[in-house]
């Protein structure tokens, strides 16, 4: 016999495998760019049963105690002597493998870091809602779905067989503004959402719904549990209580939640075999997360379905610059009718001078605020309902001039911006919107006249102004501080905000948008594109054509946004808007880098920074000050092909990281791809 043989023949005698090490990576909760990564701790053996993918648990890291998830259980690691992990907190996996790479994605993309994110996307624990037992799930019942809303757009009705089938499509939903309700109280899009979370159901996946607040939430899981059932759908947003909160979070994590509803946070929910991502109006600019990295929900869930994968539906009125772009290159499909289609079943929309006959009839149509057609309308829409009138901003007297020379009221001490606020007693007294300061008599310095005008008028002057023209008229104020949910279907003249009108109950008779000019007039690239948002949801709730119901603008009849809103073509708005921005090199249609910081640290990253060789550095230019006494800061602006776009966030990132290992004095804010720039 060889030896061979006889290492064959005798296994025994070769020596016991030395045991596997358990090691645990780790996300720690440590938000310094250069240390954005994860790290690997020894998993002692006291611990072994609880260290599970996506639990809490705590280590040391630089000398100090550090929360954190674990993120993988990997075989082996770089590092050859680890240190334990200190202690884990839960057991209870909260961070799927999804999220752990829609997290990385998103911070990534937006030049921030995964610890960032983590915390936007994971909710604090709530140790006695964990160990609570699991409050019990009612499965979702398809036996009563509503019909004639997704299922009747162009292309509607193939989008939720392949919902039905499992299929990862992508579409964008062009919702006609007209005013529709069924019995459970369900407009058009709530109607498409439960059609389509419901064709996602039967497909064997989950489904999520993104909206922009609270108020949407409550009314989509109305919709969507007045067909599914009472109990089958869960909420996440902020405004539920700390346990509440963390127990529909762990509905979804555990797989007993099927259908989740809430604002931009729920974009990451653990939910199981997640098969569509729905998001209505991408446009409203709370989609946008505040705090670093400023991601927004829209491209969040896009990163999401193209990740995990899943299909998506994003819905609105109006087409944001971003979707077109979608659409233009085939990433999503419209589903939207012709505008002429269109107009046929939605309010009547007129401009108050839109004509030379208008303008013949009321020659001070184009510079009075309230012009003839508009009160015309009022007066109509009063006969047989409520009307609405939408006015830009809330408060009595927002801005002020001088009468005659039309310079701007500002404070003698400070210099901001004075308003008029009402009095108890029926007079006025005039503050500045910086310090505070009572001003007790003004006078113009340029011209030496102490009469004044007001250029912005809030919503409280509107409705005391209005309820002086209609007399014994019921007037409703509806605005972000004291907004009203609806209002009945006796004639009344509700006075709001944008975002704030009441739903009424058979739908508004009529409404009048006031001030188009002031929205338009905004130093700000999306005004355009937000104020025919705005306008297409106010014309949302007024009755059809058909029905008598109209509406008014009283603005500039030549814009491009009021030509949209009258022909009802966002769509359209929407393709000019971006090959607009195209030409002049302005985001969506480029990737854009916000920095922006003290005059030193913003020259101090531009150092660092090493961008792409396609981009173009604009600036620096120095900020106006938010409020007096503060700081004065510094924006630089880089754009680059968007084809660049992901080297341009590695970029900047990277420069955060040199920042932040070099512990360089100043803070310095970087946003990719920005939502607000003026």
């Amino acid at each position: 016999m060889t030896t061979t043989d006889a290492l064959i023949a005798a296994p025994a005698s070769a020596p016991d495998p030395v045991p596997s090490r358990r090691i645990a990576r780790v996300a720690l909760d440590v938000h310094l760019p250069h240390l954005d990564r994860f790290f690997d701790y020894s998993v002692p053996e006291a611990m072994a049963d609880e260290a599970v993918v996506g639990a809490r648990v705590r280590a040391r890291f630089a000398g100090r105690a550090v929360d954190g998830f674990i993120v993988e259980l990997p075989c082996d690691s770089e590092v050859d002597k680890l240190t334990p992990l200190s202690k884990v907190v839960s057991a209870e996996p909260v961070l799927d493998a999804h999220q752990v790479r829609l997290i990385r994605a998103v911070a990534d993309h937006y030049a921030g870091t995964f610890a960032d994110v983590m915390r936007l996307a994971v909710p604090p624990r709530h140790a006695a809602t964990e160990s609570a037992e699991q409050h019990p799930w009612p499965r979702p019942d398809l036996s009563s779905i509503p019909a004639g809303a997704l299922d009747q757009a162009p292309g509607g009705d193939r989008f939720l067989t392949g919902l039905r089938q499992g299929r990862h499509l992508r579409a964008h939903w062009q919702v006609p503004p007209r005013f529709v309700t069924d019995g459970s109280g369900a407009v058009d899009w709530r109607r498409g959402f439960v059609q389509a979370c419901a064709a996602a159901l039967e497909g064997g996946h989950s489904a999520l719904v993104l909206v922009p607040d609270v108020r949407d939430v409550r009314r989509v899981r109305d919709a969507l549990t007045g067909s599914l059932g009472e109990g089958c759908v869960a909420e996440l947003h902020s405004e539920l209580g700390p346990a509440a909160r963390y127990r529909n979070y762990l509905a979804a994590s555990r797989g007993v939640a099927r259908v989740l509803v809430g604002t931009r946070g729920a974009a990451y929910a653990p939910l199981h075999d997640l098969g569509l991502i729905c998001l209505w109006d991408d446009g409203d600019d709370l989609h946008a997360e505040p705090r670093a990295p400023y991601p927004h929900a829209r491209d969040v869930a896009a990163l999401r379905a193209s990740i995990q994968p899943c299909a998506l539906l994003l819905a609105s009125h109006a087409r944001s610059s971003e979707v077109e772009r979608w659409v233009e290159s085939g990433w999503l499909a419209a589903l939207a009718c012709p505008p002429g289609l269109v107009r046929h079943g939605c309010a009547l929309v007129r401009v108050a001078a839109d004509s030379d006959e208008a303008l013949r009839r009321d020659p001070l149509a184009s510079a009075v605020r309230v012009p003839r057609r508009a009160f015309e309308t009022i007066r109509a829409g009063l006969a047989s309902g409520p009307v609405l009138v939408q006015v830009p901003r809330s408060g009595y007297l927002e801005a002020l001039s001088c009468g005659d020379c039309r310079a701007p009221v500002r404070c003698r001490t400070c210099n901001g911006p004075v308003r008029a606020d009402r009095m108890p007693d029926g007079g006025r007294r005039l503050s500045c919107r910086w310090c505070g300061r009572v001003m007790t008599s003004w006078q113009c310095p340029r011209c030496g006249s102490s009469r004044l005008r007001a250029p912005m008028v809030g919503s409280r002057r509107t409705a005391e102004e209005l309820g002086r023209a209609f007399p014994g008229v019921l007037l409703v104020d509806s605005s972000g501080q004291t907004p009203r949910e609806s209002v009945g279907d006796t004639p009344a003249l509700v006075v709001a905000t944008p975002g704030a009108e009441p739903v009424a109950s058979a739908g508004y008779a009529a409404a009048v948008l006031l001030d188009a000019a002031l929205l338009l007039d905004r130093a700000d690239l999306r005004a355009g594109e937000e104020a025919l948002r705005r306008w297409l949801a106010a014309v949302a709730l007024v009755r059809p054509a058909s029905e008598g119901g109209s509406v008014c603008l009283v603005g500039p009849a030549w814009d491009a946004s009021v030509q949209a809103l009258v022909r009802l073509d966002p769509a359209g708005f929407a393709a000019r808007e971006l090959a607009q921005r195209a030409e002049a090199g302005f985001p969506p249609a480029v990737a854009l880098c916000a920095v922006e910081g003290a005059e030193g640290v913003v020259t101090g990253f531009a150092r660092l920074a090493d961008w792409p060789e396609q981009a173009e550095v604009l600036g620096r230019v120095e900020l106006p000050p938010d409020e007096p006494g503060a700081d004065r800061l510094w924006r630089l602006l880089v754009r680059a092909p968007r084809a660049a776009g992901g080297a341009l966030a590695g970029a900047a990132k990277k420069a955060l990281a040199v920042r932040s290992a070099r512990k360089e004095p100043g803070a310095v804010r970087v946003r990719i791809d920005p939502v607000e720039l003026s």
